[in-house]
């Protein structure tokens, strides 16, 4: 699955849905494909073929997210990207073919994957901190072909099968999920404490989801979007605050899970932990962004960490979480496109309307 190849084939359908048997399964495969920022194409292919150790998936579901708009930006620094791409890192579907050395069994199976293509064999992948690999970057939708299409071919080791019911809509949010696992994971919330949220967006919703989860005395949710707070607090937020510098509020919470990452969102979620608390950080933040205080930091003993993508145990965990029924990432979901309709979809994402929230390719 080539994305330099892919421009010799021109765009069209083809028939979706799993195939029954192998003799079923098609010869081509639709993708959307970013030759350079501002400019993609929707190509069909030959089918991309796994190779050893690998599975070709049909993608059920890609969610899209501000890293995707960065990307068709350009804005995404230069080691992180590597043009012509397909992108897509949220996804879920199913496997529809296994390469050699390969669990034959795996086919047919509902399935998500970690989107770090770790090496497994550094001593951060050996210590289990696989989102630290010390290879060189690699992660499907940026560096290597991703969901924005029909088909794509991933390492089996990578995989999450999901049960057999599962609903494979809200799994495509699994990604942005795990995300969240590793930060609550890392925060160690314990019952009875009082609990912030900065951000109302997709990470910020499913940390409340799993942070109502741990039977917080207080779970708010810091917004300036009412609609979103106010979604929030349906989600298990027991209440709603516009960002606010007013005395009031600093220093008001035992832990902080900062998602938005907004210009000043990383300063703020300092000023609202308490002495002794501990700020998690989630959010990508650009250049620009305000630092946090080191006086502030230093008299208040904080404990910050901050998260970027997922070690395994943070997949396993989300995954089980979206199992048990524990957390509901399809209740995000606004709008939802076919692969044709890729530029409209893009368009909604970062587009400031308050009313959208997750935005779905289906393939």
């Amino acid at each position: 699955m080539n994305g330099a190849a892919s421009k010799d084939f021109e765009g069209g359908p083809i028939s979706g849905g799993p195939p029954e048997d192998p003799h079923d399964t098609p010869a081509t495969s639709r993708a959307i494909v970013v030759d350079a920022p501002g400019t993609h194409h929707l190509v069909t292919r030959p089918l991309p073929r796994p190779g050893p150790g690998e599975v070709l998936v049909e993608v059920a579901a890609a969610g899209i997210c501000l890293s995707d708009r960065e990307v068709y930006d350009g804005h995404r620094a230069p080691g992180y990207v590597r043009y012509p791409l397909t992108p897509g890192h949220e996804w879920s579907g199913t496997v529809v073919a296994a390469g050699p050395g390969v669990d034959p069994a795996l086919v047919g199976r509902k399935t998500v994957a970690e989107g770090f293509r770790s090496c497994g064999t550094c001593e951060r992948c050996r210590a289990g901190d696989t989102s630290l690999c010390s290879a060189a970057y690699a992660e499907t939708g940026f560096t290597h072909p991703g969901a924005f299409a029909d088909h794509l071919v991933v390492p089996a080791r990578l995989l999450h099968p999901l049960p057999d019911d599962a609903d494979l809509r809200g799994a495509a949010l699994l990604e942005p999920a795990a995300v969240v696992a590793a930060a609550v994971r890392a925060a160690a919330p314990e019952p009875g404490e009082r609990v912030a949220v900065v951000g109302a967006g997709t990470l910020g919703l499913l940390a409340v989801q799993f942070l109502a989860a741990s039977s917080p005395g207080e779970l708010a949710v810091v917004d300036p979007r009412r609609a979103r707070a106010e979604l929030a607090c349906r989600m298990g937020a027991t209440e709603a605050r516009a960002p606010a510098h007013s005395p009031e509020v600093h220093g008001r919470y035992d832990l902080v899970v900062e998602t938005a990452g907004a210009r000043t969102t990383a300063a703020d979620a300092c000023l609202l932990a308490r002495r002794g608390g501990r700020v998690v950080l989630t959010g990508m933040f650009a250049r620009g962004a305000v630092g946090i205080d080191p006086v502030h930091l230093s008299v208040s003993q904080l404990t910050v960490r901050s998260v970027f993508g997922a070690p395994s145990a943070a997949w396993s965990f989300a995954v089980r979480a979206y199992g048990s029924g524990l957390i509901d990432p399809a209740s995000l979901i606004t709008n939802e496109f076919p692969l044709e309709r890729y530029a409209d979809a893009l368009a909604l994402v970062g587009g400031g309307d308050p009313k959208t929230g997750k935005v779905l390719l289906r393939p």
